[in-house]
């Protein structure tokens, strides 16, 4: 690809050679990410990977797509790309694991008004590291560049996780029983949704978000909001080998009131303790600045619970044991009732 350039193209705001540059890069962040599966090098038309179906009966693929949203204005305010990737492989994979899948790869898609390669590399270098904690090979991805369509100092990030579950594994829901534990997994903040209305509460891109807030620990309100999105993958599959899990939510855009009841069969309901949740210190700063009632929080933001996971009663303590030991805040935040559709917070 030396002698591949067009002036023409050039001319018209499309850089080619930075492209290639671009993928020299990231290159050493994608080969991290690079399990037994993976059978082909980057650069191919295809990304191919053999899974190992060994012990499987009948296996099944799952397959989850997202991107990050509006989280991204806060990486361009704050001139800071190496953790979005985390957040845009976060929010596929956890989705992935609701159905008690192993991810097995994933790809990526960058959308950019100018290819600048150092920071494509730097958003690869997150997106690689959402793969290592999850253990998916990046094996593929795409870097657009689109002069006119987007500032030259934006872009967009999306991607899609595949992975892969024996059939008789998958989780099933239905087998909820009324009195079943529903354990909290605490978030590592807000994660990477509701990012319209922390911008509008907290004036990103028009106030001071780089100052050292006390309330905050002495992280400023930028630094905190983007915090990258927890990755809950390894702690699941662990929980998963050791005691029966009923259904596990992912709890992102729409908080408690949209995504815990989906995966509650119907005719039963989630009783969930208020005081039992422990509210991360961004989210009260969230509701007081911008005046926001308590039902709205939950039902926009996670709270301070990434990932809710729903046991039998009598496995409880084995389940908050074993995610503790592989490094999760878990807690007991509810539990399932009979007859009581949806979310009730008391």
């Amino acid at each position: 690809m030396k002698d591949s350039r067009s002036e023409s193209y050039a001319k018209a705001g499309v850089d080619i050679t930075a492209g290639y540059r671009a993928v020299e890069l990231m290159k050493a962040h994608i080969g991290r990410t690079m399990n037994e599966g993976v059978c082909s090098d980057v650069g191919g038309f295809g990304g191919l990977f053999e899974p190992n179906i060994s012990g499987m009966e009948k296996p099944i693929l799952v397959s989850g797509t997202d991107g990050v949203g509006t989280k991204l204005k806060l990486a361009f305010c704050l001139d800071k790309h190496d953790t979005v990737g985390i957040d845009c492989v976060a929010m596929c994979v956890n989705d992935v694991i609701c159905c008690g899948a192993q991810p097995l790869f994933f790809l990526d898609y960058i959308a950019c008004g100018k290819n600048i390669p150092e920071r494509i590399a730097s958003i690869v270098s997150g997106v690689a590291e959402g793969c290592v904690q999850s253990g998916a090979a990046l094996i593929g991805g795409e870097t657009a560049e689109m002069p006119g369509f987007y500032p030259e100092n934006e872009y967009d990030l999306a991607g899609f996780a595949v992975g892969m579950v024996d059939k008789k594994k998958i989780l099933r829901p239905e087998t909820m029983e009324s009195g079943d534990v529903i354990i909290a997994l605490r978030s590592s903040g807000v994660h990477s949704n509701g990012f319209s209305l922390v911008r509008k509460v907290f004036g990103v891109g028009e106030k001071d978000i780089t100052s050292p807030v006390d309330f905050l620990g002495g992280k400023s309100v930028g630094e905190t909001l983007l915090t990258p999105t927890k990755i809950y993958v390894k702690p699941i599959m662990a929980l998963l080998k050791e005691v029966t899990v009923r259904s596990i939510s992912h709890i992102t855009g729409g908080g408690f009131y949209e995504n815990i009841p989906r995966s509650i069969p119907q005719g039963f309901g989630a009783k969930i303790e208020k005081t039992a949740i422990s509210v991360l210190p961004i989210f009260e700063l969230l509701a007081k600045t911008g005046d926001i009632p308590e039902r709205d929080m939950f039902n926009t933001f996670n709270m301070g619970v990434g990932m809710s996971v729903v046991v039998k009663k009598d496995e409880a303590d084995k389940a908050l044991s074993v995610l503790r030991a592989n490094g999760e805040e878990a807690y007991i935040m509810g539990e399932v009732v009979k007859g009581a559709e949806g979310v009730t917070l008391c």
